[in-house]
């Protein structure tokens, strides 16, 4: 069985790919943009699986089936669940919505196992699944980070953080006593990578913690604005789509 992903941050496909590889899934390829992806699938045979990210650093993944008929079978993932009917209509077997939970990752793939021939089933059941979620229960989350400062390294704890945010396609650990740290690492890993009962991702650009929110406000178009110690560089704001679940988180 072949397969590929196709995710524009590549700190996020190579998590992916680390995932399947504990479902025994081995992936051949890591595509990043709808330009190669169109250039690759032209000349190469089409993989049995794909793993499709949906926003790409150069548009829509649906632009690429506007080129090339894909003949595999697609598992889309994306951060926002606004083009899940688009996506159906596209016969893919599911649409996981980012931080990817590894169950949810292996009740996909047993969906294409079961589209698979007798033979070629890759013989996962869910017991494979109940191991994952025992193993994600004990979790242990990021309790600091080592950020460079000049050419010394300093520990930062994480009851100092204020919140992490994204610019220009760098990410930073902002701390209460207002100082930036830039962190090699993306906030979708940060995601999953923090306590989900104390840090939550208001937005593409943002993960706060419920320590850090000194005063929730009404903002434009029904979203939220959230008011921080010392953060003033832009509005920290809980996307429209994300304000239920985080009234939610709140409670």
């Amino acid at each position: 069985m072949t397969t590929i992903i196709i995710e524009d941050e590549k700190p996020a496909a190579r998590l992916l790919q680390r995932k399947l590889q504990k479902l025994q899934i081995q992936v051949e390829v890591l595509l990043h943009s709808v330009e190669e992806a169109i250039a690759w699938f032209a000349h190469n045979p089409h993989p049995d699986l794909l793993f499709l990210d949906i926003q790409l650093s150069d548009g829509l993944s649906f632009e690429i089936f506007e080129k090339i008929e894909i003949k595999s079978a697609i598992i889309f993932t994306t951060a926002y669940d606004a083009f899940a009917l688009r996506a159906f209509k596209l016969n893919s077997i599911d649409y996981l919505l980012k931080p990817i939970e590894e169950q949810e990752l292996a009740t996909a793939v047993l969906k294409f196992e079961q589209r698979l021939p007798q033979k070629d089933t890759l013989h996962l059941d869910f017991e494979a699944i109940q191991k994952m979620r025992h193993s994600l229960f004990q979790k242990e989350f990021k309790k600091r980070f080592t950020v460079k400062v000049g050419t010394a390294l300093k520990i930062v704890s994480i009851e100092e953080v204020e919140c992490f945010y994204s610019q220009n396609k760098a990410t930073y650990l902002h701390t209460l006593d207002n100082r930036n740290y830039p962190l090699e690492t993306t906030l979708e890993i940060l995601e999953q990578e923090l306590d989900p009962e104390n840090f939550y991702r208001i937005s593409r650009k943002f993960i706060i913690p419920i320590q850090s929110i000194t005063k929730i406000t009404q903002y434009s178009n029904s979203r939220l604005e959230i008011q921080l110690p010392s953060f003033k560089e832009d509005p920290v704001v809980v996307s429209r789509e994300k304000v239920g679940a985080f009234r939610d988180w709140l409670r």
